[in-house]
């Protein structure tokens, strides 16, 4: 079996050309550029330097994160881009995994450490056992998962191999940076890799992979996407200013009818569609509403008027922004609007088992009125009536 690898994870760029029992070729820089830069001139540059038809490849071996946010997506947009080309298959080796397989045979606690900055790193714990090869009848190391790859702070990363008691090989990026934590705060023999196996190869990622294929862990390139494990600095700093951010509602139009769908599939198991949603937007006598949270829809109201009365149909605020003000600042736009429209009152029903919904409508004035028997239906469930009183 011949594969492709690939592995721009992290500072160190890698591409190889794997066979069952050799490697063919490597290109490994581990330098201060730019990996968009110099991944398909590395590529480009081995395949010619060993006469390499790339039709003649079984499968593309990457390095499925975690690692740098943009050095995984262009690993990874590389290896979907000559997979769809060449019409071969994916197999998606996880960054920490092909970097602990570097120490092969260890038999200590091996952990690869990524920094991933705030003193957080990627890591695993693995190991090596022995194991039967059956077609040489030979034992032969077998690789051990003891802790699948995971994002943590070093603390916790120090005290959880302290309680494993055994000896531990660190490497990878990370070991530089926190050397001295890791030297204060470890109790049990410890050292650190050196520097021929202590950062990502390619030739690994295409060795592991070739195991992982025989396994039947591979996928197609439309199907292959990174593991992040946690969400990007841009993703932080976005939750951070919607959490920080003033909701604002407004009245809902018909661009806004595919997110609120969306909104409406997340939240119930009776979901209504885009078109239901749209046609209650069309009649005269409802009230549509729409919450944001800079700039991003994150919660709805819809509601319908007969004479002095508004009845609430359906209402939902997306799980990440709860209990950040979006319902309070819907049902303070409604009681507005109602008294725009001369209304005294608003009703609303709410599954009896939900007590949260409960509470909160209680809080902000909503009285109970009866209990509707088996009103609901996925699951079937009574419903509890409750109205408020508005103030003119």
């Amino acid at each position: 079996m011949r594969v492709l690898a690939i592995d721009s994870s992290g500072l160190t760029a890698t591409v190889g050309i794997v066979e069952d029992t050799q490697t063919i070729a490597e290109y490994t820089v581990n330098y201060k550029k730019t990996h968009s830069q110099t991944l398909l001139p590395m590529i480009d540059e081995m395949t010619r330097m060993v006469d390499l038809d790339l039709s003649t490849l079984d499968a593309i071996a990457v390095a499925g994160g975690p690692g740098s946010f943009t050095g995984l997506r262009i690993g990874s947009a590389t290896a979907k881009g000559l997979g769809l080309a060449l019409n071969k298959p994916l197999i998606h080796v996880p960054t920490v995994d092909a970097l602990a397989y570097n120490v092969y045979g260890c038999t200590d606690v091996i952990c690869p450490i990524m920094d991933a900055r705030r003193k957080q790193v990627y890591t695993g714990l693995y190991t090596f056992v022995k194991g039967k090869d059956s077609r040489k009848g030979l034992e032969e190391p077998e690789f051990q998962v003891m802790e699948k790859q995971m994002a943590l702070p070093v603390e916790e990363l120090i005290r959880k191999l302290n309680r494993y008691g055994r000896p531990v090989v660190f490497l990878g990026d990370g070991v530089p940076v926190y050397e001295e934590m890791i030297e204060a705060g470890m109790e049990v023999p410890y050292s650190f890799a050196p520097a021929y196996m202590n950062r990502q190869r390619a030739a690994v990622v295409g060795s592991l992979g070739i195991c992982y294929y025989r396994e039947g862990k591979f996928e197609t390139a439309a199907e292959h996407k990174p593991d992040y494990l946690r969400i990007s600095q841009a993703e932080r700093e976005r939750a951070e200013k919607e959490k920080n951010a003033k909701p604002e509602v407004r009245g809902m139009t018909i661009e806004d009818g595919a997110a609120v769908a969306e909104m409406e599939h997340q939240s119930f198991s009776d979901a209504w569609s885009e078109k239901a949603v749209l046609e209650t937007l069309r009649q005269p006598t409802a009230l549509c509403l729409v919450a944001e949270k800079a700039g991003r829809r994150v919660g709805y109201l819809l509601a319908y008027q007969a004479a002095d009365e508004i009845e609430i149909a359906r209402v939902a605020v997306v799980e990440e922004v709860k209990r950040q003000g979006v319902g309070t600042a819907l049902m303070k736009k409604l009681q507005e609007e109602g008294t725009q429209r001369k209304a005294g009152k608003i009703l609303l029903d709410v599954r009896e088992k939900n007590h949260m919904a409960q509470a909160f409508y209680e809080k902000i004035g909503f009285k109970e009125d009866g209990i509707r028997k088996r009103f609901y239906t996925e699951p079937e469930e009574d419903a509890v009536l409750m109205s408020m009183q508005i103030s003119g």
